[in-house]
Parts: structure tokens; C-alpha cells; sequence
């Protein structure tokens, strides 16, 4: 398979139909797309450290979630990160794709898979439009708001997690990985008791009727790499494949 073929089979299972109007993911960086594809990284995000892994492991072709060049580059120097970044991958041989709010919105994509992870039941789209992204389902058993914060950082492996409680019971809870303020209103038109995402910011979270967990950006999204691995298994089952797991962030 070459990084052409990958890409259009990625394409075929994740159409870029799904993707927002403003999204800018897709296949960032190929000097050669017929170059065979034998190993592939996966990553929540292609930062410097997942590049130099990406050459120490010998990939050809890094997959990330967030894509690598969201904004208009003005120069490809290497005073830029990023087209330092970009330089570096197409030097090594390395191509480079993303699948962002298409694979949010994806059905087995990032939010389902942190839907299974907290084990919601009944789990249905939270919204229309933009909301399409986020995901609504019930728990197994009704819970206080500080049981679910204990229950989430288990389910996701978080160190903390910050919480505003508007004092109701947890059972029937929205999702967004990621940064998920804008989906506030949906959340509650949908009738949840809680909203769970990765960021939502201090001022936002004292002033909605429903309980607010914030569990951090890297843990509510980073169940993409996992999606993404068996989107790869299901296209071509015998490519070696693997996942970038270290957090960019430390806690202290």
C-alpha cells in the first residue's frame, strides 16, 4: 500500500464531508505519495518528539488527530515550528496525515470511543449541526457528582479532573473530547445532568444549570489513538502499526 492509497482508503472511511468548514486536516506533508507504507505511528498530536520517534521507529507515514498545519504557513523556514516540523518529516522521507473534527464526529471515532470508555449505554449524537460531534448516554448506575469525578479519572486514567456542581444527581451524561465549551447549550437541550470534556474554562463553568467536568484536552481526546488503530487494522490488517502513548503535558 502506498501513503496515496492509505490516505484515500482513510478518505473512503472518513470522509472529509465530516469535517467543519474551518478544519484544516487531511494529508499535511507527502514528498512522495507511491512510497510503500510498512509502518505507520499514531499520534494524538505531531510534535517534535513524535517525529524524531517516527524516524527512530522507521515509519513512513505518522496519523495523527490533530492536524499539524491548522493555520496558513507565510514561510517554510525553520524559524517556524511547525514548517521546521514539516521541513524535518519531508527530509526523512516521512508523510504526514490528520483526521480531526471528521473523526470527532465519526461514528466509532473519538467521542464514541470515550463514550465506551466511561460505559455509557444508550449513547446517541448530541446534537445537530456542530453538536453532531458530541455524544449523549446513560451510566450504569446513578452516581454523585464526586463519584463520577473519582469514576472519571479511573475510566481515563486523569490525575484530576476539575468539576462545577449544580447539584444533581450523574446518570445521563453529554460528551465532547477536547475543547467542548461551545456545546454547553447542547448538552443541556439534550437533557443531560452533566457534560463531560476535555476544557471548558473557569468563567463558562459557574454558570450552567447542569454539572461541568473538565478532565484536561490529552485525556478526553487521546482515546483517538486508539480509534485510529483500528481504523488502520480494518484497512490493512498486516501493517505494522503503533501508538505514540507519552502526554506532551506534565502534572506537578
Amino acid at each position: 500500500m502506498t501513503v496515496k492509497e492509505l490516505y484515500t482508503a482513510f478518505t473512503g472511511k472518513i470522509p472529509v464531508s465530516l469535517s467543519e468548514i474551518w478544519d484544516n486536516d487531511g494529508l499535511s506533508v507527502c514528498a512522495d505519495p507511491t512510497r510503500e507504507v510498512r509502518r505507520v505511528l499514531i499520534a494524538l498530536d505531531l510534535s517534535d518528539a513524535v517525529a524524531r520517534y517516527a524516524t527512530k521507529t522507521h515509519a513512513d507515514v505518522i496519523v495523527t488527530h490533530h492536524p499539524l498545519i491548522f493555520s496558513p504557513l507565510s514561510a517554510l523556514t525553520t524559524d517556524d515550528p511547525i514548517a521546521r516540523r514539516a521541513l524535518y518529516l519531508v527530509r526523512k522521507g516521512i508523510s504526514a496525515m490528520s483526521f480531526h473534527t471528521r473523526f470527532d464526529r465519526f461514528s466509532g471515532g473519538v467521542n464514541d470511543t470515550l463514550a465506551e470508555k466511561l460505559r455509557l449505554s444508550d449513547v446517541c449524537v448530541l446534537g445537530e449541526g456542530e453538536a453532531s460531534i458530541g455524544r449523549i448516554g446513560t451510566l450504569p448506575s446513578e452516581m454523585t457528582l464526586s463519584g463520577f469525578a473519582d469514576y472519571v479519572k479511573i475510566a481515563l486514567g486523569v490525575p484530576f479532573v476539575t468539576a462545577c456542581d449544580a447539584h444533581r444527581s450523574v446518570r445521563r451524561v453529554a460528551l465532547v473530547g477536547g475543547e467542548g465549551k461551545d456545546f454547553i447549550g447542547a448538552a443541556i437541550a439534550a437533557g443531560a445532568d452533566t457534560y463531560l470534556s476535555g476544557r471548558l474554562g473557569y468563567h463558562v463553568m459557574q454558570d450552567a444549570p447542569i454539572n461541568l467536568v473538565e478532565a484536561g484536552h490529552y485525556y478526553t481526546e487521546r482515546a483517538a489513538t486508539e480509534a485510529l488503530l483500528r481504523v488502520v487494522s480494518e484497512i490493512a490488517p498486516d501493517l505494522a502499526c503503533e501508538i505514540y502513548t507519552p502526554n506532551p503535558l506534565t502534572v506537578y
